[in-house]
């Protein structure tokens, strides 16, 4: 797997409580910390009580199913890593409603340990892409209010040439001919990304974006 779970704690929603149990059992050996409920309305007690990063909720359940407990989620803004569902051959129906409230992964019952290890590594995994390139629209967002014109468009040339580590390998030279502008258009702008912090220069030609940097914290960009 490539991220290691044990930073993370675990709701487990389902009103099955051999299914939860076993669960329960499997994780405990690879996260921080497993909580558990068995139905919807019991799992928003513990979301409000604890610091919790993924929840993994059945669909049928009384009270509160688990449609409407990811509904209620995502209405209430809380913060997770990643929300999979598990769900039989027989509630199938239910998986459109999954989709429209963008749930990470689908875990499909009987539940089997190493499938349930490898899908909350992913969903993670493919929830943090997400994440990162929301944060990186908006850092674009935010910098286009200062700069305009050929300086933003050297800014989403960076952030869309970078790799899986944020880092940019390319020259001044490739952007001045991709994007026909000036070569102390260019100075100036990865000048002044740096000064704020938006970019670091790693050694010659080599440059990381750190997206971690909260755009807001820094007061402006020269245009």
């Amino acid at each position: 797997m490539n991220h290691s779970l044990s930073k993370y704690s675990v709701l487990i929603v389902d009103d099955e409580v051999p299914i939860l149990n076993q669960m329960s059992f499997i994780l405990e050996d690879f996260v921080a910390k497993v909580y558990t409920a068995t139905d919807g309305i019991t799992a928003l007690e513990e979301l409000s009580n604890h610091k919790i990063d993924i929840v993994i909720t059945d669909i049928l359940m009384p009270n509160m199913n688990g449609i409407a407990l990811i509904s209620e989620i995502k209405k209430r803004n809380i913060p997770l890593a990643a929300v999979i569902i598990t769900t039989a051959h027989s509630e199938t129906s239910y998986l459109l409603d999954a989709i429209k409230l963008r749930v990470d992964g689908y875990l499909l019952k009987p539940i089997m340990a190493d499938e349930m290890l490898e899908l909350i590594d992913k969903s993670i995994a493919l929830k943090a892409k997400e994440d990162e390139l929301w944060l990186k629209d908006r850092m674009l967002e935010g910098i286009g209010a200062f700069v305009g014109g050929k300086k933003i468009e050297i800014i989403r040339y960076l952030f869309e040439h970078v790799d899986a580590e944020n880092v940019f390998y390319g020259s001044y030279e490739d952007i001045m001919a991709v994007l026909n502008v000036s070569k102390p258009t260019v100075v100036s702008t990865f000048r002044q990304l740096i000064e704020v912090g938006i970019v670091t220069k790693l050694k010659n030609k080599i440059y990381k974006v750190n997206t971690s940097s909260p755009l807001e914290q820094k007061s402006s960009v020269e245009s």
